[in-house]
């Protein structure tokens, strides 16, 4: 058998429960059904039926904020060495099952193996990391000043809600669901319709791992119902959400009654400068990467090129010939690059691109085609001869699609680089280090990379301006959002206190 007909088998192995009893909401450590009925979940690879979801309405979620709200003290009172051992039982967990969850995952998303396979390891990362933090994490200064002696501390802001995308959504569930752990909230996530299998690994994973029932709840379901009662409940206190910028406005609208705190990571257009005296092998493995992996589907791939005039004819025909070998195929093969898009309305939203390429007077240079009829597949596509004001250049398309700008002088690429709504990030390549410093000093971005693809690093900011959100995820800014800080006063000897009605 080869590698594939394993993986196939494996993923059976896996998938046979859920065929069985479906996918229900975890409310409160018990399974819950769901108040409108069920769902199906889709495999964008041959668009069978996966299994059923609970489909989740406002009585699923006002069950699941009371059991978070009924845990949270129960979470947060308990020691902080507590909570690291049961976080790093949690990252032992998910080791365990990577595989299935990888598999899962491929299978539900149409994400490929070579990328989803190392997926669920970043998610146990994660949860070491800010199990890591956990001790710390209410740490405060000292601020004295001349009468009295301030500290500061922090707390648990209370239950909060998780809302995370389809893209690579084990990962970044565990991005946002693992910080507010380790801060000692509670959560109640609503994980993407589309992709709903993978959170229920986690759930089950944390139990397990000695998580305390209601610390963290899942209701499946839709933006619209579920996902609107979330951002309106009382009794949650804020709102990490990844996903499109005009849903975080929703969200903010949704939430601004009951003035919930809210953490927005949206969309990108992001840009990817190549200056003539870059190391041009490596930015070239770069540009791929960042646009044609995890199917293009994700907020930071660099779907801009902006190519210095004087290199673009070579840049752009290497380009070509690159992008014109990546294999596009079944996602559970482990030579894969490329594998189907998650749903048929993303599928028809990436594709109708091509045409408004051509409307808009751009050139198809690779790709540009559907392939086959079986599931979601599109060749990686690549635009050239366009300009910062087509609709390929400003509008998010979440797919395996760049479209090349070229452009004359430093000022000439700022001006088209910062000419979108979206600031997420950016990436520059370029030897000349004061050019570096000049460039990134004016690019309007919350994250930018020189002389490299996106290299995440854990404690760092990661977040965005303008239209690409507000708030920042990792190390001690996670802490910020997802705790309230506390100052005390202690006075340190008898100030002079001004007395009114005293005669």
């Amino acid at each position: 058998m080869s590698v594939l007909d394993d993986n196939i088998a494996s993923l059976n192995g896996y998938l046979e429960r859920f065929r069985k009893t479906g996918i229900q909401n975890r409310i409160g450590g018990v399974d819950a059904a769901g108040g409108a009925g069920r769902f199906q979940t889709i495999s964008p690879v041959d668009k069978s039926i996966i299994c059923d979801v609970a489909h989740g309405t406002a009585d699923d979620i006002d069950a699941a904020a009371k059991a978070a709200h009924k845990a949270f003290v129960v979470w947060r009172d308990m020691p902080a060495l507590e909570r690291k051992k049961i976080l790093i039982r949690v990252a032992e967990g998910i080791e365990a099952r990577a595989e299935e969850i990888a598999l899962c995952e491929c299978w539900d998303t149409g994400q490929a193996y070579k990328f989803m396979s190392k997926a669920a390891l970043r998610g146990a990362e994660n949860f070491r990391y800010f199990a890591d933090q956990v001790v710390q994490a209410r740490d405060g200064r000292h601020l004295k000043s001349p009468t009295l002696m301030n500290v500061t501390t922090r707390v648990p802001i209370g239950p909060v809600g998780v809302i995370t995308p389809w893209n690579t959504p084990f990962m970044l569930s565990t991005w946002k669901i693992a910080p507010a752990l380790a801060a000692g909230c509670t959560v109640v996530h609503k994980p993407a319709e589309a992709s709903p299998l993978t959170a229920r690994l986690l759930v089950e994973i944390a139990e397990e791992a000695g998580l305390p029932p209601g610390v963290l709840n899942t209701v499946n379901g839709f933006g619209e119902g579920a996902g609107k009662a979330l951002c309106e409940h009382p009794l949650i206190k804020a709102i990490a959400f990844v996903g499109e910028s005009r849903t975080g406005s929703l969200i903010t609208k949704q939430g601004a009654d009951t003035l919930k705190r809210n953490h927005l990571e949206l969309g990108g257009k992001n840009p990817v400068i190549v200056f003539d005296d870059a190391d041009l092998d490596r930015a070239l493995d770069a540009v791929i990467f960042m646009i044609y992996s995890i199917n293009g589907e994700r907020c930071t791939s660099s779907s801009r090129l902006l190519v210095q005039e004087t290199i673009r004819e070579e840049f752009e025909a290497k380009l070509v010939a690159r992008v014109n070998r990546i294999k596009v195929g079944h996602p559970l093969d482990p030579e894969t690059e490329i594998g189907p898009l998650v749903t048929e309305e993303h599928y028809n939203k990436v594709t109708s691109y091509f045409d408004i390429a051509k409307a808009d007077g751009a050139t198809i240079a690779a790709g540009g085609v559907k392939v086959g009829d079986e599931g979601y597949f599109v060749r990686p596509t690549l635009f050239t001869g366009a300009n910062s004001r087509m609709r390929i250049a400003q509008e998010e398309i979440f797919g395996p699609v760049l479209t090349a700008i070229p452009f004359s002088t430093e000022e000439d690429a700022l001006q088209i680089a910062n000419d979108v709504p979206y600031g997420l990030t950016g990436y520059v390549w370029t030897n000349d280090l004061t050019r570096a410093l000049r460039f990134t000093d004016k690019l309007e971005a919350g994250m930018i990379w020189v002389n490299s693809e996106n290299v995440r690093h854990l404690p760092t900011p990661f977040g965005g301006v303008k239209a690409s959100g507000i708030g920042r995820d990792g190390g001690d800014w996670s802490f910020e959002f997802y705790m309230e800080q506390k100052h005390i006063g202690f006075a340190t000897g008898q100030h002079k206190i001004t007395k009114l009605g005293a005669g």
